[in-house]
């Protein structure tokens, strides 16, 4: 059993990571919008990081709203800021596995020139999107309706008439819940693990073929490719834990999560926080402004 100090002190680590997440999604909401603000226009993974800033924004608030409201004061009243953590996640899975597509289609067509798609994804960038955020509402649909009818039943537990036809209810609910927790997440995991992969597989290719025609005028090329590879490997890495985290989390396995709870909650938070950072130094424009904010640090 967890002790009250260990408790409190992963709740200050949750905090903290909560400040750093909504820095991060702020500064890559502001900075992005601001662009398009300014310009009119975004490229299309652009497009794509700012719908995450954003979307990781309003999860990380629902989520720390639920997890107090829920922790200090356990009711079933606050399922609503659980249903809209929900759908936020799903839409970051969905936009994640969007990212790691246009990524992989980019960088196909630089070997397949004639690459029908290659044009296609740029303009359609934009409708992905919007059928991501479909999805999402979609998905949540039935979570809410499953959420509703839970608190139903578990409002009805007194009742001595039919306690065994509701118990039963109440077991398929729960177990209806999980799984559609698992199905909605992994289908664009599995989207984003074959992109990612295939991605991975493209550049490695690429590598080979710029090491066996190397000349000296290309040095810095395979050295690019080396760092995109590596930058590739970590976030699929830290992406995955955090999926495996998240199941792990809805099934409730390897130890009582109460106990656990603002452990488990900081280390979700960690991995968001480095998925977040991968994703920020992906951008151009992004780094840019980390750099200037870095060094403008260092001259203070």
């Amino acid at each position: 059993m967890i002790t009250i100090q260990l408790s409190v002190f992963f709740m200050i680590i949750y905090m903290l990571k909560f400040l750093t997440i909504t820095a991060q999604s702020s500064l890559t909401a502001v900075v992005l919008g601001t662009e398009w603000v300014s310009f009119q226009r975004l490229s299309p993974v652009e497009m794509i990081l700012t719908s995450l800033g954003v979307c990781c924004f309003c999860q990380l608030w629902s989520s720390m709203l639920y997890n107090f409201c829920s922790h200090f004061h356990p009711s079933y009243e606050f399922w609503y800021f659980r249903i809209v953590w929900e759908f936020t996640n799903i839409l970051s899975f969905w936009l994640t596995s969007l990212l790691a597509v246009f990524y992989c289609v980019k960088v196909f067509s630089f070997s397949h020139p004639t690459f029908w798609l290659k044009w296609r994804i740029v303009r359609l960038v934009p409708r992905l999107l919007l059928a991501s955020l479909l999805i999402s509402c979609v998905s949540i649909i039935f979570a809410a309706v499953g959420h509703y009818s839970k608190i139903q039943l578990i409002s009805k537990r007194h009742f001595p008439r039919n306690s065994t036809m509701t118990e039963r209810l109440e077991i398929f609910l729960w177990d209806f819940s999980m799984r559609q927790q698992v199905v909605v997440l992994i289908i664009p995991f599995l989207l984003f693990l074959a992109s990612t992969v295939l991605l991975m597989a493209l550049l490695f290719q690429h590598l080979r073929q710029m090491k066996d025609h190397h000349t000296s005028h290309s040095n810095s090329s395979p050295e690019a490719h080396s760092t995109s590879l590596r930058s590739l490997a970590i976030f699929l890495i830290f992406f995955t834990s955090y999926f495996l985290t998240l199941l792990i989390s809805i099934w409730g396995v390897l130890f009582n999560k109460g106990s656990w709870f603002w452990a488990w909650e900081a280390i979700i938070y960690a991995l968001v926080s480095i998925h977040l950072t991968s994703l920020m130094l992906s951008s151009p424009k992004l780094k840019r402004v980390l750099k200037v904010r870095y060094w403008g640090l260092e001259a203070a």
